[in-house]
């Protein structure tokens, strides 16, 4: 029988892992098996510098977390090696990354992912995993606001020069020479 200090833990584990999930807007879980040392660092490296919280779980305390977030529908994926990315702003920056790792592994691959507290298809996933950057997505945004406003501004332009007519280009007449 586990000691009350290991139960204790355990239950802060899981408390915190359910508060993981509960705060985050979009989670991943992965089969991680199968990659080296250098290709794991380079992969937590590159989640980290997208805001994505990256780690290993047991399967047990996921499963227990899941439950306590209300977040149903992972049990048949809780087998085998498991890793959790959790991003509490950007929904498609964990399946982005973690989809183009497992499209180039052969063992690493995605088992499942949820968004908004439910558990989402493979299709969804793909989907999700598609979507461009949020800072690519802010620029498209913002050249869509731009471009009326800059052909707004060329009328404009195009309506003053009308206005003004043609600029003429002549030297003025030499003066004639007094002796």
């Amino acid at each position: 029988m586990a000691s009350d200090k290991v139960m204790k833990a355990k239950q802060a584990e899981v408390a915190a892992l359910s508060d993981r999930i509960q705060k985050s807007v979009t989670g991943v879980l992965v089969e991680y098996k199968g990659i080296n040392v250098a290709d794991d660092t380079k992969l937590r490296k590159e989640l980290r510098e997208a805001g994505v919280e990256y780690s290993v779980v047991k399967n047990t305390m996921l499963n227990l977390a899941a439950k306590d977030a209300h977040l149903d529908g992972l049990d048949d994926f809780l087998k085998g090696s498991t890793a959790l990315a959790t991003s509490n702003e950007d929904y498609a920056a964990a399946a982005r990354i973690l989809s183009a790792y497992a499209s180039k592994s052969k063992f690493f691959k995605v088992k499942t992912a949820y968004v908004d507290g439910r558990v989402i298809s493979d299709k969804q996933i793909d989907a999700l995993a598609k979507l461009p950057s949020r800072e690519i997505l802010l620029a498209t945004v913002c050249n869509a606001f731009q471009a009326p406003i800059a052909a707004f501004a060329r009328a404009i332009q195009a309506v003053v020069d009308k206005a003004n007519g043609p600029a003429e280009e002549t030297a003025p007449e030499a003066a004639p020479a007094e002796a």
